[in-house]
């Protein structure tokens, strides 16, 4: 039997606690620039950019988040250059602290050549911002 293909990993939804839902929410339209796909209701909304989907689904009182013991560990974007990854440093500076994002390590270039830095996003996601040599 033959594995049948794939085309990529296009798609992640997260938890976002209901507190910090709008602010998560406007940090990936306004900051990353992501664009709204589709939003069935006020609970989930659906992103999308450049072919990527990312859904983010607002936690109820009773599901526990705990980015303690969380299976992911963080999700990137990828970047065309070490100096684009730069200037978003610069930009989520400026656009995504403000909304509550907090900048966790900054550009750093890597022993394989690649470039990246890190944000928590307003729910508590890490983000990466990347770029590979």
């Amino acid at each position: 039997m033959t594995r049948p293909e794939l085309v990529g990993l296009r798609h992640l939804a997260l938890w976002v606690p209901s507190d910090r839902f709008d602010a998560t929410v406007k940090f990936y339209l306004d900051a990353v620039g992501m664009t709204l796909h589709w939003q069935p209701d006020a609970d989930n909304i659906y992103l999308a950019l450049h072919g990527d989907s990312l859904a983010l689904h607002r936690a109820d009182v009773a599901r526990v988040i705990d980015h303690q013991r969380s299976p992911l560990d963080h999700l990137g974007f990828f970047a065309p250059s070490a100096a684009a990854v730069e200037a978003w440093h610069t930009w989520m500076l400026a656009r995504a602290v403000p909304l509550g994002a907090e900048i966790v390590q900054g550009p750093k270039t890597h022993r394989d050549g690649a470039t990246s830095f890190y944000v928590r996003d307003p729910a508590g996601h890490l983000v990466q911002l990347l770029h590979l040599a």
